[in-house]
């Protein structure tokens, strides 16, 4: 197999870290694991042992990573998502080769260049200047290589009145740009980011990403890159990994890996149509509703995942569903997002289309129309939720989110936006906020199945 195009593979990787741990507790115990490790032989010290559903256990530690396999294409710009502790860090740490897998093997075709945590490898008592010979010495540069690149290193950090005073007077954001211009003017195959934009200031932030964007789409170079600005991860990278426990749980382009990351079936389902499912064992708390799809409808039929506007289409949420056990006090309503930000929130009795008794026991559709005229070309994610008031949620908007792109041929006015109080709900559940709701009614139908 001609692997001249693969710049990573990575096959059955694993790291097992032992809590509080550092070695086996005796010389002849250390000696014998590192002698089976070098034969490719099972430790004789480790105390795994095998749970009753399959998975490997061990009172004294965890498993970080547990058989990651992927690929990555020289060219490529592979983001890497994931929650606080999913295992993004480990895994750059073992391609960069600072960490050993516990198991696994990693190939690479290609230079590295690593910036994985602000200042590593930076002297607090050396310059600027020094630093960056010591941290190009760190990263394979040779000391011509920096002779010659040092005037663009310093240029593009925008440090330059500093770089002769010691980094231990440097802020943190100056530590970021220094570093990451000394990492991004290596020449690399490779270029291995972890939160390198979490310090930056917005100026910063987009010179980093515009670089990272030169170096691999102008130059070839193969970039691996973890941020918590999804917004970010989605303008660099053309790949997405999600890692979730220590496990690769999904692998494909990015837009797909945001939508699986933030909890939506839409992919995984129905392909490119804009429709979600719940699950057969979603928990639907107050044995009153409950919920089996929504989807975003065109003239009736389910649309696309990328939306073109046409102003003489309808467009509609559609929102399936059973009521076990009417009451007066449930509430069903849906939020628009755009980015993080809320701008839409409507309910089923907002416009005085639907009144409380047009819902009763059986099966329902319910029918918001979507204002999708008063909105501009962008990314935004729907999301439905169910309340019974005063007394606690059904369906909470965390819970499930549907992503979609919507394409404009014009940009109206942004859309106004209002902000209405909170409602005080019973004091067992406490207080809910319900997001600004805009000031035009959005007309409502619902039906009977």
């Amino acid at each position: 197999m001609d692997n001249s195009g693969i710049a990573i593979k990575v096959s059955r990787l694993s790291k097992y870290y032992r809590l509080g741990v550092i070695n086996s507790g005796t010389l002849k115990k250390d000696i014998q694991s590192w002698f089976y490790k070098k034969m490719g032989k099972e430790d004789p010290n480790s105390k795994l042992f095998v749970t009753a559903d399959g998975n490997e256990a061990d009172a004294e530690g965890f498993w970080a990573l547990k058989d990651i396999d992927f690929e990555v294409h020289k060219g490529d710009r592979v983001g890497i998502i994931g929650k606080n502790g999913a295992g993004k860090s480990t895994l750059l740490k073992m391609i960069s080769q600072i960490s050993a897998p516990t198991r696994g093997k990693i190939y690479i075709n290609g230079k590295i260049a690593s910036l994985l945590e602000v200042g590593t490898g930076f002297n607090p008592e050396l310059t600027g200047r020094e630093n960056v010979y010591l941290n190009g010495a760190i990263l394979g540069m040779k000391k011509a290589e920096v002779d010659r690149k040092i005037d663009e290193i310093i240029d593009f950090s925008g440090i330059g009145k500093y770089i002769d005073t010691p980094v231990k007077r440097y802020s943190s954001g100056m530590y970021v740009r220094l570093a990451f211009a000394v990492a991004a003017h290596l020449d690399s195959d490779i270029l291995i980011a972890d939160e390198v934009l979490a310090v930056g200031d917005a100026d910063f932030q987009k010179k980093a990403l515009g670089k990272m964007n030169q170096l691999s789409r102008g130059e070839g170079r193969t970039v691996l890159f973890v941020s918590h600005n999804m917004e970010a991860v989605k303008t660099l990278c053309n790949k997405g990994i999600v890692l979730d426990k220590g496990r690769l749980v999904f692998n494909s382009d990015i837009a797909s890996a945001a939508n699986f990351y933030f909890g939506t079936d839409t992919f995984r389902k129905h392909g490119d149509i804009l429709r979600n499912d719940f699950r057969d064992d979603f928990f639907f708390p107050y044995d009153v509703a409950s919920f089996e799809s929504y989807s975003i409808l065109e003239d009736g039929k389910d649309a696309p995942y990328r939306i073109v506007y046409d102003k003489k289409s309808r467009y509609t949420l559609a929102i399936k569903g059973t009521i076990q056990k009417y009451k007066e006090n449930l509430v069903i309503f849906y939020s628009l997002f755009k980015g993080e930000e809320n701008i839409y929130t409507t309910d089923m009795y907002w416009s005085g289309d639907v009144k409380p008794g047009d819902l009763r026991e059986g099966g329902f559709l319910l029918e918001f129309d979507l204002p999708f005229d008063k909105l501009t070309t962008g990314e935004y994610h729907v999301s439905i939720s169910a309340v019974l008031h005063c007394e606690g949620w059904i369906l909470q908007n965390e819970q499930n989110q549907m992503f979609f792109t919507l394409i404009k041929d014009f940009e109206p006015s942004p859309v106004y936006q209002d902000s209405h109080p909170m409602n005080d709900l019973s004091e067992g559940y406490g207080k809910a906020w319900l997001p600004g709701i805009m000031s035009f009614p959005c007309r409502t139908g619902v039906t009977r199945l």
